[in-house]
């Protein structure tokens, strides 16, 4: 199984950002090459360009007219102007390249481009919901959910048959988001068009992020749409799962396709059973940041090989806060070795190598400067450096147990401890203490053969060697001693 790195772009800021540094527009087919160069040289394997769909103008202007949104931007873009809002990415009018991106056909060069680089292109397909001026509002509103007068989070609509009340796209556990229109699952036909149009995004890009991609499982929508039934003759519950269908018609054409979910409430096995690649691990981002490492280890021994392999660990995206204001930078080290040295997807934010600390609207197309944190950035160039140059994410992941180095020594609770091999003469060992003091403990290695044979370990983060006897590292285990947040990867070869 491969183990992409996944650096998350928005798409719209990044064009305007480099237009403003050469002082004309751009497009995505224009744009300078400099950032694809230097993605590749980092080790990164996939682009997710967010938000390069249009955005619907109607759900624009509610964007626009949002006091509570109006608010963030004075916030994070003072002096803004409309112009600086296009709307959200993810209330889409359509399956095109937004014109001030240059249209569908930029993006096709742009993917030639990052192709030259050795680089994948990842894009949003959001299939919960639309935007509030989506053709499917005027012309198939039975595809959408249709509720009662005066039901609270819906709108009224003219469409072609008639007048109809829809609702807003939702999370069961959240208001509704007032700039989009739910697609009713429930309705063969809105599930066939879905599945066209997720073959139309196959041709374009060679992977999908599934934007809250647990609201389609048939149990959840129906619970969380029980009060309003589909119009028509439709089932309350389809026969089978959307996701099964869909991503095996996709991969049926194109089988290396990757697709990733964003999913939460335990849901990430089921959707992993259902075909996706990849799904968010979202207890590892709670437990690095809510800085509990004992919650954090019995998590991730809980999983099986292959349920780990298949999550995606970040610490941040544009759903979340900046790890800046929340991890210090010795905390924010550590943390991101982990999500680096774990098997799985390994996404990165833009902004998130610099330290960036302000957290955009989605809506906005303009961001401020932000000045570079430097030692945040010095930390991830070393990182992403060393393990360009290693086993990390290209060869075989195990994680390992780390045991008491002595007993009534609990440190080792703290420890992840990841080994990663692509051959028989080598192997790398992926070490974080993520407390906030000393702690000790011991893991034995997978070593080939009798252990016969000293092996010499190197830290690839620091100067640190030393020899170790194979039988040594497969017997009691090798004997580890870090310092508060110490974040090491050693190379280990025979002698």
């Amino acid at each position: 199984m491969s183990h992409p790195l996944v650096y998350e772009v928005n798409t719209r800021c990044w064009l305007q950002a480099w237009a403003e540094r050469l002082g004309r527009d751009l497009t995505l087919a224009t744009v300078p090459e400099d950032d694809f160069k230097l993605w590749a040289e980092l080790g990164f394997t996939h682009i997710w360009l967010m938000g390069v769909w249009t955005p619907s103008p109607r759900s624009r202007a509610q964007a626009l007219a949002d006091p509570g949104l109006r608010g963030r931007y004075d916030a994070a873009l003072p002096g803004w102007r409309e112009k600086d809002v296009p709307g959200s990415p993810y209330a889409i009018g359509a399956y095109e390249v937004s014109a001030g991106l240059g249209g569908n056909a930029a993006l096709a060069k742009l993917r030639k481009k990052l192709g030259a680089h050795g680089l994948q292109l990842i894009l949003d397909f959001v299939p919960n919901h639309l935007g509030l001026d989506h053709p499917w509002v005027a012309e198939h509103p039975d595809w959408l959910v249709n509720v009662g007068p005066e039901t609270p989070g819906a709108f009224d609509q003219e469409t072609n048959l008639g007048p109809r009340r829809l609702a807003h796209g939702r999370d069961p556990y959240f208001d509704p988001w007032p700039d989009t229109v739910q697609i009713d699952h429930r309705r063969p036909e809105a599930r066939a068009a879905l599945r066209e149009v997720l073959r139309g995004l196959a041709k374009r890009c060679d992977g999908v992020r599934c934007d809250m991609a647990m609201l389609l499982l048939n149990e959840v929508f129906a619970r969380t749409w029980a009060a309003h039934p589909p119009v028509g003759d439709a089932p309350a519950a389809p026969a089978e799962e959307f996701w099964a269908g869909a991503i095996a018609d996709v991969k049926e054409r194109t089988p290396e396709f990757v697709f990733l979910a964003e999913a939460y409430w335990g849901l990430e096995g089921r959707l992993q059973e259902l075909g996706f690649d990849y799904t968010y691990d979202k207890p590892v981002y709670d437990c690095l940041t809510g800085r509990r490492p004992g919650d954090l280890q019995r998590h991730l021994l809980a999983l099986d090989l292959e349920r780990l392999a298949r999550g995606a660990h970040f610490l941040e995206n544009h759903d979340e806060p900046r790890v800046a204001t929340l991890l210090t930078p010795e905390e924010h080290r550590a943390a991101a070795l982990v999500t680096l040295g774990l098997p799985g997807m390994r996404l990165l934010h833009e902004g998130e190598l610099a330290g960036a600390r302000l957290r955009l609207p989605v809506q906005l197309g303009r961001r401020p400067p932000e000045p570079t944190d430097r030692e945040r950035a010095a930390q991830y160039q070393s990182l992403l450096v060393a393990l360009a140059d290693a086993a990390v994410g290209r060869g075989e992941g195990r994680l390992l147990t780390p045991q008491p180095a002595w007993a009534d020594n609990p440190t080792a609770e703290n420890f992840v401890v990841v080994q990663w091999r692509e051959n028989a003469r080598e192997f790398d060992l992926v070490v974080v203490n993520l407390a906030p003091h000393r702690g000790q403990c011991r893991v034995a290695l997978e070593i080939p053969g009798r252990g016969e044979r000293n092996w010499c370990l190197r830290d690839r983060l620091g100067p640190e060697r030393w020899e170790r006897a194979g039988s040594e590292l497969a017997g009691p285990g090798l004997y580890l001693d870090l310092p508060a947040h110490g974040a090491q990867v050693y190379q280990c070869k025979k002698s």
